[in-house]
């Protein structure tokens, strides 16, 4: 079967009706459930194991806490009891009320939940111990199966809990997501934004309250309307502030979820409301329209019946939307569909999804203030064909996310700070060059550079090509990411250059003796001396000779060709296939290599013996290949240092093995240029030659 490469252009996201099985032993939800039925045991995730590891990884619990399953803690446990309600999530000790908001909005819409939390599991017959859940993972659905056993500190749960003290399917929510994160304390700190994706496949919008639309209340009702979630927060203007509580009874810096809004009757006139809820209950709004204001006087039962005023969930409050806008800094809305907030309901947007990387010294070229490095990030044209319905420009949403940051925490990791920008391309599909984005002013870009898991933002521009430059600010900085596109009419989006196309010119007849230039004889003359009769030479003999010439160069500064170098070289160049080269074959080899001298020194711009490696693209382009940037950072990653700096060794070895493998691929591929066979016999004799 023919090796076919990684491919990482566009495509279409998955149907949501499937989701992916994630336990280390391959088997689904219902396989391991079955495995423990029939064995008569309860399950026990060795993938998240019941210990500290999988609660914190830079601290010790501050007191013991005992993992107990349900039926341990309470007589009566209930997955689900009296369907699922905000009531049921009450934060504990993590700080982790960014997911709780998500989730108390989650409760608002039954099947999005259904989804998220299925239905077909319980502490009924059949029960063993094994729960699962599904969430949106960069383009595609987890199922993540949990054990039930839960964190305790003397019978009570430690973190995320139900008001009713026998239902579980919010801390069980709560498990199995600190396992798709790596641990509990990986969910400290984050935007409701993130999990709200995470538990729609959505896209997110932020507002900044202050500088919202004059139709933000229309926005919010519509997005409420149409199911989709939202959050809110307040910002902090320093550490100290943090959970700081105001004289209103706002917790600063705290998540919120956003749960109604609506208009109500008063003294004869209308009063825009927002119902908001806090996750931990306890404090609430004590302004205007708070719970026990004196506005609610005035209003008449059967509009108090209508706003359930007198039924709101702890936490959980009305205030005048004028109100809001005073005290609240952020929104946050995941649509469940990209056009959640069209009016037409039926309208759909046609989804785009790239996944690519940040590799330094290859791909991580930072924002346009590094010029001489911002080319060289991941670029994808965009064609917007069609003009929106009744308009004269194509409205699209671009969202960049960084992936697994969360999850790599533990490792040291932090949410890098990204962005991108979106300029007019040529016809062409060349990467585009440091002169083009030099001289070319961007036609779009992402509101601000921000260290959250997506930026989005929705763009309306003139139908054309496009390219989308996605990018972490500084450069230097790697991880992957997922570019959505989303377009009111179909669009199209492909990497630049990332097709690989190789160019190689034949190898040329060598010139008669009579015929030799003043170098070639004496070339010759040195040849003779060192190879003896038969004129051929081996690879420590061929490091003598190029070393010994190359040293007379005085426009290449380099250390040494390595002995290394030279049994390539012959790899390259030996047409007998006796391990030694001939006069004639090192007169070719002679020519190419001036060539690629003078492409090393093209790139060297400080004449100091090395180039970037963030040149590499160009300095292969100029001998003939042109890589994607999967292949790039494969290059870069074997042949350049710690300092992203290639030295001319690394460089000509770099050459040799793409001409020696091009070579070995034209010669097989004759029936198609595409593919070749090869047997494990083969493939072993191939790898061992280039």
């Amino acid at each position: 079967m023919p090796y076919t490469f990684r491919n990482s252009s566009p495509r279409a996201p998955p149907a949501p009706q499937s989701a992916s099985a994630t336990h280390s032993t391959g088997q689904t939800y219902k396989e391991l459930k079955l495995e423990c039925q029939q064995r008569g045991t309860l399950f026990e995730d060795c993938d998240f194991p019941a210990n500290d590891a999988s609660l914190f990884y830079s601290e010790k619990p501050p007191v013991p806490f005992v993992w107990k399953r349900p039926g341990e803690i309470v007589k009566d446990p209930q997955f689900i009891l009296g369907g699922a309600t905000r009531t049921d999530i009450c934060q504990g000790e993590l700080g982790d009320c960014w997911l709780l908001a998500a989730i108390a909005s989650l409760t608002l819409n039954e099947s999005t939940l259904a989804r998220v939390v299925p239905l077909d599991q319980d502490f009924g017959p059949g029960y063993a111990g094994i729960f699962h859940f599904q969430f949106w993972q960069h383009n595609e659905w987890l199922d993540i199966v949990v054990d039930d056993r839960l964190p305790t500190f003397k019978d009570r749960l430690v973190f995320l809990h139900s008001a009713d003290h026998n239902e579980f399917w919010s801390a069980l929510l709560e498990k199995a997501y600190a396992k798709l994160n790596g641990s509990y304390e990986a969910l400290k700190g984050g935007s409701t934004i993130e999990a709200m994706e995470d538990f729609t496949g959505g896209v997110g919008e932020m507002f900044e309250v202050k500088k919202a639309p004059e139709n933000f209340y229309d926005i919010l009702k519509k997005a409420l309307k149409r199911g989709s979630m939202v959050g809110c927060s307040i910002d902090t203007s320093s550490a100290a502030e943090s959970e700081a509580r105001t004289p209103y009874g706002l917790i600063k810096g705290h998540a919120y979820s956003v749960t109604g809004i609506d208009e109500v009757d008063y003294q004869g006139r209308k009063v825009k409301l927002i119902r908001v809820r806090n996750p931990w209950g306890q404090v609430e709004w004590n302004g205007p329209w708070s719970d026990n204001s004196h506005e609610w006087r005035s209003v008449s039962p059967s509009e108090k019946k209508r706003l359930y005023q007198t039924a709101l969930d702890d936490g959980e409050f009305w205030m005048k939307f004028d109100d809001f806008q005073s005290h609240f800094d952020k929104v946050e809305i995941c649509n469940l569909t990209p056009d959640a907030l069209e009016d037409n309901a039926a309208h759909k947007w046609e989804v785009i999804v790239h996944q690519g990387s940040w590799v330094r010294g290859a791909t991580a070229g930072g924002c346009r203030n590094f010029i001489e490095t911002f080319w060289t990030n991941p670029q994808i044209k965009l064609q917007l064909t069609e003009k929106d319905d009744g308009q004269n420009e194509c409205t699209f949403i671009a969202a960049l996310m960084q992936k697994d940051r969360r999850k790599l925490r533990k490792q040291g990791a932090e949410m890098l700070t990204i962005g991108y920008a979106i300029y007019e391309s040529p016809s062409n599909d060349e990467q585009l060059t440091k002169d083009f984005f030099r001289y070319h002013a961007s036609k779009a870009r992402s509101k601000t550079y921000i260290n959250l898991r997506e930026v989005s933002d929705r763009f309306a521009l003139p139908p054309g090509d496009y390219v989308v430059v996605p990018t972490t600010f500084e450069p230097h900085q790697e991880a992957d990411f997922c570019l959505r596109i989303f377009s009111e009419k179909k669009a199209v989006a492909k990497e630049m250059d990332g097709n690989v196309d190789i160019d190689l010119p034949e190898l040329p007849e060598p010139s008669p003796p009579q015929e030799e230039t003043e170098e070639e004889k004496q070339f010759r003359t040195l040849f003779q001396q060192i190879a003896g009769q038969d004129m051929e030479i081996s690879a420590e003999e061929l490091e003598y000779v190029l070393n010994a010439v190359l040293k007379k160069t005085n426009n290449v500064k380099f250390k040494k060709v390595t002995l290394l170098s030279c049994r390539n070289i012959i790899s390259l160049m030996d047409a007998s296939g006796n391990g030694k080269l001939e006069f004639n074959e090192f007169k070719i080899f002679w020519d190419k290599l001036k060539k690629w001298i003078g492409i090393f020194l093209h790139f060297d711009s400080d004449h100091s013996g090395t180039m970037s490696s963030y040149e590499l693209r160009l300095a292969l382009k100029a001998a003939g290949f042109q890589l994607n940037n999967y292949l790039l950072q494969l290059m870069v990653l074997r042949y350049s240092d710690d300092q992203y700096q290639i030295e001319f060794d690394d460089f000509l070895n770099c050459l040799i093995r793409l001409e020696n493998a091009s070579r070995v691929f034209q010669a097989l591929s004759v029936k198609n240029r595409d593919f070749i066979n090869l047997n494990i016999s083969d493939f072993i004799n191939l790898t061992m030659n280039i």
